[in-house]
């Protein structure tokens, strides 16, 4: 049985993209977050997967890694947003004319014993197009692939396809903004709600890990009580809320609000 290649892209620290390929793109990133993967990766963490499609063989995954590594940083970040350009889909290789003959005979052979038995043809029902396929991608971590846009749409685009239990940690956080800023701005990048004032930058943001949602906090250190978990940022902190855990409602609102009064971060 031919196993099918992915081509995938990891955002780094750093928010410069990496593009490999792999049979097992969640093993790969494991790989990678472990250190045994590629070397431009090693040290360069935390690593977010923010774009994967199948490809089909390997000989095409390669050639079409090969092209997106030779775009300019803009054009990645365009194919996070729209997927790949028609000019990037991977074309099947023509067939040899040997084979393509030999197709072709076959092909005639099996025609003209159909007309001899032909049946009358009957009407196929059209497919019924399932919600799986309407549905955002989850990337690693049950995170929902998102494409980049403004305002409040694609954030309840995002938590809508949050799985599980997450779903409603996500309506919670997303409600408890609102009451505390109604005047909130709002975005998704990189996969990822984020939460601002106008004209004053993002305070807060969020993001599904496996067994925890991630809330940031960009100027975290500023805050009294400091939310719980350190950053390698100097002044991010963060919360992780867990499934079956008690969200102190009251505490996180009071965080809401002296982060929105602070100047926010410019993050992109």
């Amino acid at each position: 049985m031919r196993r099918t290649w992915s081509l995938y892209l990891l955002r780094r620290a750093d928010g410069a993209l990496y593009t490999g390929i792999a049979l097992d793109v969640a093993k790969r990133l494991a790989d990678h977050e472990g250190g045994r993967g590629a070397r431009s990766l090693r040290g360069r963490g935390p690593l977010a997967l923010v774009f994967t499609t199948r490809v089909g063989t390997h000989g095409a995954a390669l050639r079409l890694e090969a092209r997106i590594k030779r775009l300019k940083k803009a054009d990645k970040e365009r194919i996070l947003l729209a997927g790949l350009p028609r000019s990037l889909v991977p074309r099947a290789r023509p067939m040899p004319k040997k084979a393509a003959k030999a197709k072709s005979t076959a092909k005639r052979k099996v025609t003209a014993k159909r007309k001899t038995t032909a049946k009358p043809a009957t009407r196929a029902k059209p497919a019924r197009k399932t919600t799986a396929e309407s549905a955002p991608v989850l990337l690693s971590g049950g995170n929902p692939q998102i494409g980049k846009a403004d305002g409040d749409a694609p954030v309840q685009a995002y938590i809508a396809a949050m799985p599980g239990w997450k779903g409603e940690v996500g309506r919670r956080l997303d409600a408890l903004v609102e009451r505390v800023v109604p005047q909130v701005k709002k975005a998704v990048r990189w996969n990822t709600p984020f939460y601002g004032v106008e004209g004053a930058g993002w305070f807060l943001a969020y993001h599904c890990i496996t067994r925890y949602v991630k809330v940031s906090f960009f100027r975290g250190t500023s805050l009294a009580p400091m939310p719980p978990v350190a950053s390698k940022q100097a002044e991010v902190r963060y919360l992780h809320i867990h499934e079956g855990e008690a969200i102190d409602e009251a505490l996180v609102a009071s965080w809401i609000a002296q982060a929105a009064a602070l100047p926010g971060a410019n993050c992109f």
